[in-house]
């Protein structure tokens, strides 16, 4: 009886000592090629990214105190007094989806600090002399963020169901905030990056996201309605993307009149502008 045909490849293997194991690092994985290639370099920094968080889950825990305080001191003060009309709707519901932006956009907004730091460490260098597009790598960057801004929407959702709160329990809307949170972290990270981009210290970043993160959120809808603004402040609000991500999380999750297809629009229109701003900034940081 004939011996089976060995493959090249292993017959390598075994000539060099290895074994099977050994044999599948002896030959490279076959390149993805077309279409195929941004999507897998995404993913692939968007996993690198989730991997610290594996490794260190503190920042989860970190960032729940801030939008637990909102829900619990602010939310619950603000429904006794009743100083703010929402249109008969209790106003701990109507806080708990801006509170859900206001948690994601903080942690987006440092995202350039992660840059820096990479910069500083030859990280970035090495990255930027791959053959990843540079749009890639702040692409999965900036989704890497939206996901954990998901995780910690989850959280704010339990702490909100908890107080109370009356949210939606549809899949499809619960996805829809998903995708609502994640575009808007996208966007704020790439915002972050663009920043980064520009100042190149750790320092100046620092005391600009400072100085931008509270404009952001009271000139939004989060925690008031628009109608109560002054003119100035509505115009303010109307171009800030975090009104359309409040407006998006309000209708799905407690569902209140809202512009769905205006709101993802925006979002998804800022998070590619971001995305573009970003990676033409990317390269001056390794300089």
């Amino acid at each position: 009886m004939s011996a089976a045909p060995v493959a090249p490849q292993a017959e390598s293997a075994e000539h060099h000592g290895s074994g099977p194991e050994l044999g599948l690092l002896l030959v490279p994985p076959r390149a993805r090629t077309g279409w195929r290639v941004v999507p897998a370099r995404v993913l692939a920094m968007c996993t690198v990214e989730l991997q610290k968080l594996r490794h260190d889950r503190t920042e989860l825990y970190t960032r729940a105190v801030q939008p637990a305080l909102w829900l619990l001191i602010f939310g619950e003060t603000f429904t006794r007094l009743k100083a703010i009309p929402t249109g008969g709707i209790p106003y701990l519901d109507y806080l708990a989806p801006g509170i859900i932006a206001q948690s994601a956009m903080f942690i987006a907004i440092f995202y350039g600090i992660m840059i820096i730091w990479e910069r500083d460490s030859g990280v970035l260098t090495k990255l930027l002399v791959t053959p990843t597009p540079r749009a890639a790598l702040v692409t999965g960057k900036a989704f890497a963020a939206g996901v954990k801004a998901v995780v910690q929407a989850a959280v704010v959702v339990l702490l909100a169901a908890v107080l109370g709160v009356g949210m939606t329990a549809n899949p499809l809307r619960l996805l829809g905030v998903a995708v609502a949170v994640v575009l808007g972290s996208a966007f704020f990270s790439c915002l972050s990056m663009t920043i980064a981009g520009i100042v190149l210290t750790r320092d100046r970043l620092m005391g600009i996201g400072q100085a931008i993160t509270m404009p952001l959120f009271f000139g939004s809808n989060a925690l008031y309605p628009v109608d109560l603004m002054p003119g100035w402040l509505r115009a303010v609000s109307r171009a800030n993307p975090l009104s359309y991500q409040v407006d998006a999380l309000r209708g799905l999750l407690i569902g209140t009149p809202s512009h769905l297809g205006l709101d993802f629009g925006v979002l998804a229109l800022s998070t590619a502008a971001g995305i573009t701003a970003a990676s033409a900034l990317l390269g001056r940081l390794a300089r």
